[in-house]
């Protein structure tokens, strides 16, 4: 789920989230030009909260705003992608770090509850629900570690790992789920920080390595297609 730490309930917010998630599901690729005018005739909006919404999206890096040309959908290069994978493993072992130094009774049942979304969403091929709780489940381990500042940062680079997968992904298969965050919460409600830390590398690893940082730009699709 797209979450800007500034954003509040209401019509932008509603924006950022079908943008991202169009963004999510290939439907609007990197390059694609968001046109004020056409983004109000879509959402039903003014252009003025429209403008507010590409504000949010450009402050999480999803979008680029040029003077006297408008806004785009990001174009991350090949070392962004690889830079922001690189601190992406950091912040998420020291979110596991954190957890598992103070772990809730309740963290593991929540953590098992998510899952068990993220399995019905799989199973029932739900493609939006899928890519949510994905995001999502890393975002809850940052939350229950209980450190604001992973939180805010890791929300941020899901947002661009997330733009990055989109662009350089070999294919449309969205490979960061159920099974493979299944087997972290079983290392962390075995306190075995060691394997969790494997595990979490080894499954970004994964997401990293479906990644081919020669390809060029996927051709881009229409505005309006990707938005309805």
């Amino acid at each position: 789920m797209y979450q800007n730490k500034e954003a509040t309930p209401g019509p932008a917010a509603e924006i950022c989230e079908r943008i991202w998630l169009s963004i999510a599901e290939r439907k609007l690729r990197p390059g694609t030009r968001l046109k004020e005018e056409q983004l109000a005739e879509v959402f039903e909006v003014s252009r003025a909260r429209v403008r507010q919404a590409l504000a949010m999206l450009e402050s999480d890096g999803l979008v680029t705003i040029l003077p006297n040309r408008g806004a785009f959908v990001s174009e991350p290069g090949v070392d962004e992608a690889r830079d922001v994978f690189h601190f992406r493993r950091q912040v998420e072992a020291r979110v596991l770090e954190r957890l598992m130094a103070n772990i809730a009774d309740t963290a593991i049942p929540q953590l098992e509850a998510h899952l068990a979304l993220e399995r019905e969403a799989d199973a029932r091929g739900d493609t939006t629900a899928t890519i949510r709780l994905s995001g999502g489940f890393h975002l809850l381990l940052a939350e229950l570690s209980g450190s604001g500042f992973l939180t805010s940062t890791l929300r941020d680079l899901i947002s661009r790992s997330t733009l990055i997968t989109t662009m350089y992904r070999r294919h449309s298969h969205h490979n960061c789920g159920p099974d493979e965050h299944a087997g972290l919460i079983a290392r962390i409600r075995a306190r075995d920080l060691p394997g969790a830390l494997r595990l979490m590398e080894d499954h970004l690893r994964h997401v990293e390595d479906e990644l081919d940082l020669t390809e060029d730009v996927p051709v881009l699709r229409d505005l309006r297609d990707a938005l309805v």
